[in-house]
């Protein structure tokens, strides 16, 4: 082992390169073994960063290239201060952009130099988790009224390709950094380079980057740094929780890239795959990263992750395993999004462990379950409807299908998101007048009103604004003729 000391008097150790497989890199030390976790350096200007993940022998480790690996070869020297990777935290953090390495990426000025933290920290004891459940308002009428939202909990998005996960997250930050005094925190894993570009303009010109953070490991990089942005970005978040005792909005898009890096990054490492080809320790390293996220008696982190579900599959493992540590689970519907019902909620299959009584109140969670069982009833009759037209219902069906087709058209909502597409003002809705809006259409105030005149308002008492004309028939007539 040859051991040098640089200018700082830190110890610096050398190895040398004994084989370079993709990422995979395995280094050669005459003694003294560098700890797992600790970060080599190597290649020309020591460029290429490589994490140590496991010691093969007496002699010679094997690490993950967070950088790509052009340019290394078989007798080069890595060199090692035996630390860790860090990241930068304080409050000259806030409105910017970073990689993995928290190197800053908006092409603004270098940031100052400051405090640097191991990404790779513990989860707090349970000593100091805070016990009391409250509730996380969106501004969203569906997740507010049906699937409300934990402070300090995990909710996931789940849905498949092009349902509209990142336009929700993206909605949720506008509202968060506008309406909290909160910190917001964005980290895209595994996530188009265009989609980061077009945030980072967005919430630009909404003014909210101030108070926000943004962390990058896009899909165009190797799996190591897509693998390790999650726990970068929560070390951000934790300074923010634990010394400055804010409240943190923790955006992850997407949580299965994370699974699906931890999937690479096994597989080069040569361990045997599980179900589905999936690693054999996808349990531990999800929770690794999911048990960090919690409300102290310091501050809150509250996460909302996104989750891809290969081909819709909700038994996917990378589905389950993420299900069982979210206290409330959004799932998105392909079929709801080609009705054009924005968001595109599945309202039935979308649940919250908050939705009971004693958290948010009875009256909330009456009108909660009759939202629900009058949804349901809709979707049993939907067959029938189908098959022989709503004139083979009973009045009393119809009233239940009426009603249904209105609740479901109150819950779509427009977004600042999508201002600049579909060309409506967003809204933001209190919880108090989602509330009101789905009593009264339950108690058929409003069933002379056509079922247009529902879709993507705010509040109930816009559809009198819209100067909607009451129609002579009425809609149930309507959608008999329809039928026919």
């Amino acid at each position: 082992m040859n051991v040098i000391k640089d200018d700082t008097e830190t110890k610096i150790q050398c190895g040398k390169i004994i084989s370079v497989r993709g990422s995979v890199v395995d280094v050669n030390f005459d003694n003294n073994l560098p700890p797992i976790y600790t970060l080599l350096r190597s290649g020309k200007n020591k460029q290429v960063s490589i994490e140590v993940l496991s010691q093969l022998d007496d002699h010679t480790v094997r690490g993950i290239a967070l950088n790509p690996t052009q340019g290394l070869a078989r007798g080069m020297v890595v060199q090692t201060d035996g630390k860790k990777l860090t990241v930068p935290v304080g409050k000259n953090i806030l409105g910017r952009m970073f990689d993995v390495f928290g190197n800053t990426i908006d092409h603004l000025d270098p940031l100052p130099e400051g405090e640097r933290r191991n990404i790779h920290q513990s989860p707090p004891p349970l000593s100091k988790r805070a016990v009391k459940s409250e509730i996380f308002e969106t501004g969203i009428k569906a997740i507010d009224v049906l699937v409300p939202l934990e402070r300090g909990g995990k909710a996931g998005l789940f849905g498949g390709a092009g349902v509209g996960k990142t336009v929700l997250l993206t909605e949720m930050i506008h509202n968060m950094v506008g309406k909290n005094k909160g910190v917001s925190m964005f980290c895209g894993i595994g996530e188009r380079s265009r989609e980061g570009n077009e945030l980072y303009n967005a919430m630009k010109d909404a003014d909210l980057l101030k108070d926000m953070v943004m962390l990058f490991g896009q899909m165009n990089e190797p799996p190591g740094a897509r693998f390790r942005v999650g726990h970068a970005a929560l070390t951000m978040a934790e300074y923010f929780r634990d010394d400055e005792h804010r409240d943190v909005l923790l955006l992850i898009d997407n949580i299965f890239r994370f699974i699906q890096a931890g999937m690479e990054v096994s597989g080069l490492m040569g361990q045997m795959p599980s179900r589905l080809g999936y690693q054999p320790t996808m349990g531990t390293e999800l929770s690794e990263l999911e048990e960090r996220i919690a409300y102290t008696d310091a501050g809150s982190i509250t996460s909302i992750q996104a989750v891809y579900v290969p081909a819709d599959d909700l038994t996917d493992p990378a589905a389950v395993h993420t299900f069982s540590h979210l206290s409330a689970s959004i799932a998105l519907s392909r079929k709801k999004a080609s009705e054009g019902l924005y968001p595109s909620i599945d309202l039935l299959q979308s649940n919250s462990k908050m939705a009971t009584p004693g958290i948010i109140g009875q009256k909330h969670y009456d009108l909660a379950q009759k939202i629900r069982a009058t949804l349901a009833q809709y979707e049993e009759l939907k067959d029938i409807i189908s098959m022989l037209g709503m004139e083979q219902l009973s009045v009393q069906d119809r009233n239940v299908v009426n009603r249904a087709r209105r609740i479901e058209r109150f819950l779509t909502q427009p977004f600042f998101a999508t201002e600049q597409f579909s060309g409506i003002k967003g809204k933001q809705v209190s919880l108090k007048d989602a509330l009101d809006g789905c009593e009264r259409i339950l108690a058929d105030e409003f069933k002379d009103y056509p079922e247009s005149a529902f879709y993507m308002i705010g509040s109930i008492d816009e559809i009198k604004k819209k100067e909607v004309k009451k129609d002579e028939k009425s809609p149930v007539k309507k959608e008999t003729e329809k039928e026919k």
